[in-house]
């Protein structure tokens, strides 16, 4: 059996396409704020997901602001003034719910970026960033994206997140320039 790539490629646009018409027109202004009021930022994700969060993480050390990988070993304890930026795709992982128990504890703010606002972990953050897109949680059903598993999801944060990082470049006054500064020298 051969497949089209340039097809297959094209229905995943689409479908990436149809997570961002779907997104509410006031998320990246809401996790933009939580992330400047935060004095620093620990993100995490499971799976493919934490790498998304990797990822975002970077971007935000490229901004200049204090960000650290949950797990990492240099990584501060958290609290108040913190924020726990987390990634809960299908609605709630064990891990996210015991870190997300650890930080309220602490003080800190917990932002969950989810398919499903109505999960769990969204119930128990102070801020919810709805991701509009397939996950592991609804992956079978009929009208699924052609992506797998949750790789949709995944793909619109790895976008989302870019454009987050524009959009907190131009709130901080930063250029592109500034942010590639950052970037590391040890590669």
């Amino acid at each position: 059996m051969s497949h089209d790539i340039q097809a297959m490629a094209f229905q995943a646009l689409k479908d990436l396409e149809r997570v961002f018409a779907a997104l509410s027109r006031d998320t990246g202004e809401r996790l933009c704020a939580e992330i400047l009021r935060a004095r620093r930022i620990a993100c995490y994700g499971v799976g493919r997901e934490g790498l998304m969060m990797k990822a975002l993480c970077m971007r935000l050390m490229h901004l200049g602001l204090e960000a650290h990988v949950v797990g990492d070993m240099t990584t501060p304890p958290i609290s108040s003034g913190d924020l726990l930026l987390i990634s809960a795709g299908p609605g709630e992982f064990s891990t996210v719910l015991a870190l997300m128990s650890v930080a309220h504890d602490a003080g800190a703010r917990i932002t969950v970026v989810t398919a499903q606002p109505e999960g769990l972990a969204a119930r128990q953050a102070d801020v919810v960033i709805h991701l509009p897109a397939q996950t592991m949680a609804h992956d079978l059903k009929a009208g699924t994206s052609i992506l797998p598993m949750g790789s949709l999801y995944e793909a619109a944060q790895l976008i989302f997140f870019d454009l987050i990082s524009i959009m907190l470049r131009t709130q901080t006054g930063q250029s592109p320039e500034e942010m590639r500064e950052r970037h590391t020298n040890l590669e």
